[in-house]
């Protein structure tokens, strides 16, 4: 009896730790301070002219879609005000094969570039 919980408990422990291979997640400070990333920030125009991430590029969520071209093969990295609408845009670039990074916030994005900028 003992032999058979002892095969059963390593049965379940080698399929769970198979199963559970998570890969590890990006740094995004890493990422974000990266030469090769293009920085997307998804607000309407307005919000985007009021502030943002230094280097960002415009594209607001709703025109995410007919830039994929151009997304291709780099690293992006998407923010808006709050991370909702990056969220999305996410699931829409990594559906179409895209290598993107969810920043959140604008704000978080800026304050990790003036963290490098800081510790330069």
């Amino acid at each position: 009896m003992y032999g058979f919980i002892l095969a059963s408990a390593l049965v379940l422990t080698a399929c769970k730790t198979a199963g559970s291979a998570i890969p590890p997640k990006a740094d995004i400070k890493e990422i974000v301070n990266s030469s090769d990333v293009t920085l997307v920030d998804v607000r309407i125009p307005e919000q985007y002219e009021a502030g943002t991430a230094k280097g960002a590029v415009n594209i607001p969520l709703a025109e995410i879609q007919n830039n994929i071209g151009s997304l291709k093969g780099k690293k992006v990295v998407v923010f808006c005000n709050k991370g909702i609408q990056a969220d999305q845009a996410m699931e829409i670039l990594k559906k179409n094969g895209v290598d993107a990074y969810d920043g959140t916030s604008w704000k978080n994005v800026k304050a990790i570039q003036d963290e490098k900028q800081s510790v330069k």
